[in-house]
């Protein structure tokens, strides 16, 4: 990789297999990084710095007020063991089987599955995936339990961003009645370029200059420990599937509620 002689997207798939991640288990699906941070442009410049998103920070510290307050969530909250109120800067995670089939809902069998993990049904038109800035927006800056990244699908597969099977996926309390996802300006409108140009963007010069500094928070040393903490980069006890010793707990209340915990919220991969 350092050689240029695989692509950054093969770099991150190997890196996600090594880790556990497989596109057979939702709740440790592959993860990929948000790379840009410009869902307004008309065109796509990928020779500014500022078209991109900050990879030495997870999703939580994007912006300075939004760092501030997950520092301030990880400082209020006393240690403690077998409560969900324990010391970390985020209680929700960045890859979760919620997550994967709430991008991929509009194609089967994600459509199911998305329906049988929201109790048979679509969730409520507002929550649903219906456009990429609006995600990024809300991942990165207007909503403390949004922290998602991004999945593979988003550098190959156009076919996920159209409703082709014409699901009824509701209206929005604005009136706008979802059907294919919502592009940026620069894709004109086509699934196909969205793909093209993201894609480049994952390969460009920038992303691959400082595309080690996201792989260390998510595979890497600044994980867990006080590397992590230093990055604002702590999940609940729970999402630490390789520390928890699910033996060694004798209460099956316990045991439940934290099998529980993780296959809604996901795990943090394997450290590589």
């Amino acid at each position: 990789w350092q050689k240029r002689e695989i692509s950054n997207f093969d770099y991150l798939m190997y890196l996600n297999t090594l880790a556990g991640r497989s596109y057979n288990d939702y709740m440790q699906y592959p993860v990929f990084p948000w790379v840009l941070a410009d869902y307004d442009s008309e065109t796509l410049n990928l020779t500014n710095p500022r078209t991109f998103r900050d990879l030495s920070k997870p999703m939580g510290a994007q912006t300075v007020e939004r760092k501030r307050k997950f520092i301030q969530r990880y400082n209020e909250v006393e240690k403690s063991e077998g409560d969900l109120l324990v010391q970390c800067h985020y209680c929700t995670h960045y890859s979760s089987a919620i997550i994967v089939a709430s991008y991929l809902v509009r194609m089967e069998p994600f459509t199911q599955t998305f329906c049988s993990l929201q109790g048979g049904s679509f969730d409520v038109a507002d929550r649903m995936f219906h456009s990429v800035k609006s995600t990024w927006e809300s991942a990165s800056r207007d909503n403390m339990s949004d922290v998602r990244e991004l999945i593979p699908e988003f550098f190959y597969l156009p076919e996920f961003l159209t409703n082709a099977n014409h699901f009824e996926l509701g209206c929005m309390q604005d009136g706008t009645v979802l059907g294919d996802v919502q592009l940026p300006p620069w894709a004109d409108g086509d699934p196909h370029k969205f793909i093209l140009l993201h894609r480049q963007a994952l390969e460009s010069d920038y992303v691959s200059a400082h595309l080690h500094r996201w792989i260390d928070l998510i595979f890497g040393h600044k994980q867990h420990g006080s590397a992590a903490v230093e990055a604002v980069n702590t999940y609940h006890p729970y999402f630490y599937g390789d520390k928890m010793d699910l033996n060694n707990i004798k209460d099956p209340l316990i045991k439940t509620t934290i099998l529980g915990f993780i296959s809604n919220f996901g795990q943090i991969p394997k450290q590589v």
